[in-house]
């Protein structure tokens, strides 16, 4: 009993990283309809901006906080100077945008600190007596902390989408540009937001789950992360918080008690097996499990 516990403890924590990281991925397609391929590659940017100044004595919150604003300035300065006038003329070419901005950041990251592993600290407890004890296996503070961080944002994030201006322009402004455009919605300020927001969360996703990584923080860190959040953002349905949260949390769960309990998994299969038992639901629903579909009236 205390084995499987661990176990799906390590999973939902697992899964709790992979679902922050959904969750900018579903905050940028809900503003903007598009996918942002180099989600992960911003976090790790910006989780380097934050181990460099803690280097120079800053907080550990200080670094966090400043982390956040340089995620939300590249984002919103990547959709107005890379994206807008690209996807103006071929949606294709945001693709290629995408990808050139995720080979690029890992090479800038690489450029200004280095290859070598870097330790980024931790702002939650996380020594060897900060843990609590569930069925007698131990949960420590800086897991607890991820999931605390999780709950919050994906509150804050339903209110922004359903309870204000901004996320009923950016909700219309997915779903019809034109027609939001002719409505009075500002849309080139608010694809910026949207960049700028996902770009926001995605700095926090990596400065909070860094500690956590076997490898630490490294130029290949968010990786595995970001494909096991694609994964989640899809299967739960790339319009949807919750889904996000859902996809990823599953993901974390199948991840682990799949490599714990089938012994020829492991590694690089532990990761490859979860994934196909999601696109095999996806199957049966394109869309995810809390997607909505899109009406085309001709």
């Amino acid at each position: 009993m205390e084995l499987f516990v661990e176990r799906l403890l390590a999973g939902l924590t697992n899964g709790s990283v992979y679902a922050l990281l959904a969750l900018a991925l579903v905050v940028v397609y809900r503003a903007t309809g598009t996918l942002n391929f180099a989600q992960g590659e911003l976090a790790l940017f910006t989780t380097f901006v934050a181990w460099w100044l803690t280097t120079l004595d800053a907080p550990v919150w200080v670094a966090i906080v400043a982390a956040l604003i340089v995620g939300f300035v590249l984002g919103a300065a990547i959709e107005r100077l890379l994206i807008r006038p690209v996807q103006r003329k071929n949606d294709m070419a945001v693709l290629i945008v995408a990808l050139g901005l995720f080979t690029g950041l890992n090479s800038l990251a690489g450029l200004l600190w280095g290859s070598e592993t870097k330790i980024m600290p931790s702002p939650f407890p996380n020594g060897l007596d900060d843990y609590v004890s569930v069925f007698g296996a131990r949960l420590y503070g800086d897991a607890l902390g991820v999931w605390a961080a999780l709950i919050v944002l994906l509150g804050l994030m339903t209110l922004l989408f359903r309870r204000t201006r901004i996320g009923l322009h950016m909700r219309a402004v997915a779903a019809n540009p034109e027609s939001a455009a002719l409505a009075g919605v500002r849309t080139g300020r608010i694809l910026m937001v949207g960049w700028g927001l996902s770009g926001a969360i995605g700095a926090l996703a990596g400065v909070l789950v860094t500690p956590l990584a076997p490898e630490q923080l490294g130029l290949t860190t968010m990786f595995h992360i970001f494909i096991a959040a694609s994964a989640a953002a899809l299967f739960g349905g790339l319009d949807s918080l919750p889904g996000a949260v859902v996809g990823g949390l599953t993901i974390g769960v199948l991840e682990a008690l799949l490599s714990g309990y089938v012994s020829f998994i492991g590694g690089e299969l532990q990761q490859t097996s979860a994934l196909l038992i999601i696109v095999a639901i996806l199957f049966i629903r394109p869309n995810g499990l809390f997607g909505s579909k899109r009406t085309v009236r001709v």
